[in-house]
């Protein structure tokens, strides 16, 4: 009799034990599912009635921050100055983090910035990164996170921009870091126009930095096909090589304004 008690109370045990684990698992899937939610309803940003997806806390910062950083940092913003509503890929070489203004001046328009992960974790620095659907990025680009939030994102009609260098350039020679790759795909994948941005100077306290915006530009022979590692490459290569041309015509007019003042 004690034993047939004993095997009951280890049954039942067993069978608490079952259900508690049930619960705990059923418990963890919710709190998945509501994280999952909760950084979906910061990361996207619904259109108003104009079709626009407008970031208020970003044109709050744009009203303050314009005025200050021209007069630190003064640019002059050449070839195509404006981008339309809808969905684009910013694609600009990187200096410092001055270098999200010239994206914002194109547009009125929210515009989601790639940056890195730990960022988005600082005490002050992380909750307006987070208001502003900043994307968390790994070092390494291997994060299939960042790839289905930028994905998401530009479906939902939003702007993206990043830096293909990965980090702030400070060579001396101002020459461009080797682009990662990773902007072709996105633009690929979601049909999206790049938006191609060359910063041709390092920016200096006081000192004119030039930068040229070109007009967007789509990847059509790409679309509708089942790419491989090295296409994709050569797609983020064309990238990289539209940033490179926009900056030798640049200088190569301005060389040449130069030289008719001279001869003058």
């Amino acid at each position: 009799m004690d034993e047939e008690a004993r095997a009951q109370t280890e049954q039942e045990a067993r069978r608490q034990e079952k259900e508690r684990k049930k619960t705990e698992k059923q418990e963890a899937k919710k709190r998945k599912k509501a994280e999952r939610e909760e950084r979906q309803r910061r990361l996207l940003f619904p259109a108003d009635k104009k079709g626009r997806h407008v970031m208020r806390l970003m044109n709050v910062l744009r009203v303050i921050l314009y005025p200050i950083h021209w007069l630190v940092y003064p640019f002059r913003l050449h070839g195509h100055k404006k981008v339309g509503p809808g969905a684009c890929i910013y694609v600009s070489n990187h200096y410092c983090i001055f270098d999200v203004f010239y994206p914002a001046h194109t547009t009125w328009e929210g515009i989601h910035f790639m940056a890195k992960e730990p960022i988005l974790h600082a005490p002050v620095l992380g909750y307006v990164a987070r208001r502003l659907g900043v994307i968390g990025a790994l070092r390494d680009g291997s994060d299939v996170r960042t790839i289905m939030d930028s994905m998401k994102v530009l479906k939902n009609g939003e702007k993206l921009s990043l830096f293909p260098e990965g980090t702030r350039n400070k060579r001396s020679d101002e020459e461009f870091l080797p682009f990662h790759g990773g902007a072709a795909m996105l633009a690929i994948k979601t049909k999206t126009p790049v938006v191609p941005i060359v910063i041709c100077n390092r920016p200096k306290v006081f000192h004119m930095t030039h930068v040229v915006i070109g007009e967007p530009m789509e990847l059509t022979e790409y679309y509708g096909r089942k790419l491989t590692s090295e296409e994709y490459a050569q797609a983020d290569e064309k990238l990289a090589a539209t940033l490179y041309a926009l900056r030798s015509r640049f200088r190569e007019e301005r060389a040449a304004k130069k030289r008719k003042r001279t001869e003058k």
